[in-house]
């Protein structure tokens, strides 16, 4: 159900004045401009919405949100994105549209607007981003056209970006004397034993429904068990020796899982260990600030939070979404300035500071944030290890993802040989690949 309505301020934006002279107002020329945003039903932008008002009364710019659940986002922005007059003047976005969007021309190189004194905020202080999330969100047409590089650019800036963790209930694990699991092995020890400690509790809850769920929950491990879907030449190696540890413990988590884990996709997932169903969840941070919750945990207090265990590297997810301007935006600087003020230091203060992620170091560092959510210096540390490769975002990863979701599916709930479905997976890519081009110079 679309969510759509008009934010508004306290006071509207006046001229800026200093010992009875003015100063600059960068906002003064689009005072009164209606911006129009697509966002998602996503905690993040519940938090966004919040501080918007803090941006209308400082700029004068309205702001209309048109929020929807994350799929009927993405099915209306491919409507609009497509006309030549689209409603929209800022979109979020998850991840992997960002290959879609970029190949169809369909957003704004941003390169313009911060080279703009009129627009760009000398104190933005880009360096402060996390940079596998700016690389993994913003970024296309670097190194295999989806990452940095010489010949990259940047379209989006992120904005509800995520990364995975794991959150486990220390006060189960020290009962048992059960230490934090720092590697695989020992998350899948645990994984297995808790059931046999605790009767009715699943060892870790995990998504693993047919589909982009199991395809994101085989994914997760497959990097920091060292495996890729492609080497550097685009030849799928998902099937190697590292994919089919990935799968072996996919699968060893499900069945050590709570009832019904086979049919769970994040939000179950979460709900499983939030209810106290599950000892474990691995998944991404989005999640964590409502096990903290007393209004829908009931697990507040005895849950501690992990860096996502190492396999033979750290390597954690990067995923979750960005802010860009469609190209047939109405209002585009406007629109680039209520992304710079999302995402500047104070913005992402003030979003993380209601719940949200935050898409900065110096906000994870922040004495203030760590104090209301203490889990907030175990995220900063994860940050290090976020890979942007994790997964890839190409034009044709849609298919290929279902394929990999729909054959992990089957390994769990039907039994197929690991080795055979991934070998099956790995020829069914190649298909794809060589259909779309990607050998062409070989």
């Amino acid at each position: 159900m679309s969510k759509s309505f008009k934010v508004t301020a306290l006071a509207s934006a006046t001229a800026v004045l200093m010992a009875g002279t003015a100063l600059a107002n960068p906002y003064a020329e689009y005072e009164g401009t209606t911006l129009i945003v697509n966002f998602p039903a996503h905690p993040h932008y519940d938090a966004a919405i919040k501080v918007l008002p803090e941006f209308i009364r400082e700029t004068g710019i309205e702001v209309e949100v048109d929020q929807l659940p994350y799929l009927k986002m993405r099915e209306r922005q491919t409507l609009e994105l497509a006309q030549d007059e689209g409603e929209y003047d800022l979109i979020s976005y998850v991840v992997f549209s960002k290959a879609d969007y970029v190949f169809a021309d369909q957003l704004e190189n941003l390169a313009r607007y911060f080279m703009d004194p009129k627009l760009a905020d000398p104190n933005y202080d880009a360096e402060d981003l996390i940079d596998g999330y700016v690389q993994n969100i913003g970024v296309a047409g670097g190194e295999k056209g989806y990452l940095p590089g010489p010949t990259g650019s940047l379209f989006g800036i992120p904005f509800g970006s995520e990364t995975s963790v794991l959150a486990y209930r220390k006060d189960i694990f020290e009962k048992h004397g059960l230490a934090e699991p720092e590697t695989y092995e020992q998350l899948l020890e645990a994984a297995c034993k808790i059931p046999e400690l605790e009767p009715g509790m699943g060892g870790m809850a995990s998504r693993a429904a047919s589909g982009h769920q199991a395809s994101h929950a085989f994914l997760l491990h497959l990097a920091p068990l060292g495996g890729r879907v492609f080497d550097e030449a685009w030849n799928p190696i998902i099937n190697n020796e590292a994919g089919v540890e990935a799968a072996n413990a996919l699968k060893t988590i499900v069945e050590c899982g709570p009832e019904g884990a086979m049919s769970f996709g994040p939000s179950e997932a979460a709900a499983s260990f939030s209810n106290g169903q599950s000892a474990m969840f691995l998944d991404s941070i989005a999640f964590m600030p409502g096990f903290e919750n007393p209004d829908r945990s009931s697990v507040v207090g005895k849950v501690g939070y992990a860096m996502h265990p190492k396999g033979v590297r750290r390597g954690s997810q990067t995923g979750g979404f960005g802010i860009a301007i469609p190209k047939n935006a109405e209002n585009k600087e406007a629109a680039f300035l209520l992304m710079q003020w999302l995402t500047s230091k104070k913005g992402d203060l003030m979003v993380a500071m209601e719940g949200g992620n935050p898409s900065r170091f110096s906000t994870y560092q922040d004495a203030g944030l760590n104090e209301k959510f203490p889990f907030s210096a175990t995220f900063g540390e994860a940050l290090k290890y976020a890979d942007p490769d994790w997964r890839p975002i190409i034009p044709v990863w849609g298919k290929i993802n279902a394929d990999i979701g729909t054959t992990m599916s089957k390994v769990l709930t039907e039994g197929l040989d690991i080795q055979e479905a991934l070998d099956g997976v790995a020829d069914r890519t190649r298909a794809v690949m060589e259909e779309a081009g990607y050998y062409t110079w070989q």
